[in-house]
């Protein structure tokens, strides 16, 4: 069940990336299915890429290995080399294992979680659209001498959802927070992640009027 949520957060994150956040508008159900199931290809495309990257940086460290090895006779100073390489293959193996579990996500849509998933999703979706003006007000009142309309738009978003978590589906603050920030790792970057959790440590006080 968590990893479903946690694939309909980023689901939810990727569509909302393909829809306008600026001005008054709505979206019915079948066109928020359509978007759902853009943001799926992306997510699969995305995952497939890494894999791919993955796979060919791990035969360029294994080459790596086997060539310190070879000469590790000649130069001591290979052992080192070799030592570090082999952290660097260990750690890309465990990349690939990650990857490879998040493309059997698609497995979950197609079972028995797929309507979850998918229902998740569109209510997420519709309660970031039905309110955006006013949580957007909202995490712009936890802004510490910034304005949410100037972060990048995959930070608004990830607030916006954290925000929905928090105030619309009843999810533990702490939750919710983790959730922000394991996205905001795939998705933004250092200055960003640091950010988010600022601004939700704020946002905790905010209510819903």
């Amino acid at each position: 069940m968590n990893n479903n949520k946690s694939l309909s957060r980023e689901l939810s994150l990727i569509s909302l990336g393909l829809i306008k956040d600026k001005g008054d508008f709505k979206l019915n159900k079948v066109q928020i299915e359509e978007i759902f199931e853009s943001a799926l290809d992306s997510l699969i495309n995305h995952c497939r890429d890494e894999l791919d990257n993955c796979e060919s940086e791990l035969e360029n460290a294994s080459q790596k290995i086997l060539e310190s090895e070879l000469h590790e006779g000649i130069d001591s100073s290979f052992s080192n080399v070799r030592d570090e390489l082999k952290k660097s293959l260990k750690k890309i193996e465990t990349v690939m294992n990650t990857l490879s579990v998040t493309l059997d996500f698609p497995k979950l849509i197609v079972s028995s979680g797929q309507i979850d998933i998918r229902e998740d999703v569109n209510q997420r979706i519709s309660n970031i659209i039905n309110n955006l003006s006013s949580i957007d007000s909202d995490i712009d009142k936890a802004m510490d001498g910034w304005r949410f309309k100037r972060l990048p738009r995959i930070d608004r978003d990830i607030l916006r959802l954290a925000y929905v978590d928090i105030n619309f589906l009843s999810t533990p603050v702490a939750v919710a927070c983790d959730e922000a920030v394991n996205l905001a790792n795939k998705y933004s970057d250092m200055q960003g992640r640091k950010f988010i959790n600022g601004v939700l440590r704020r946002l905790q006080t905010v209510k819903l009027p």
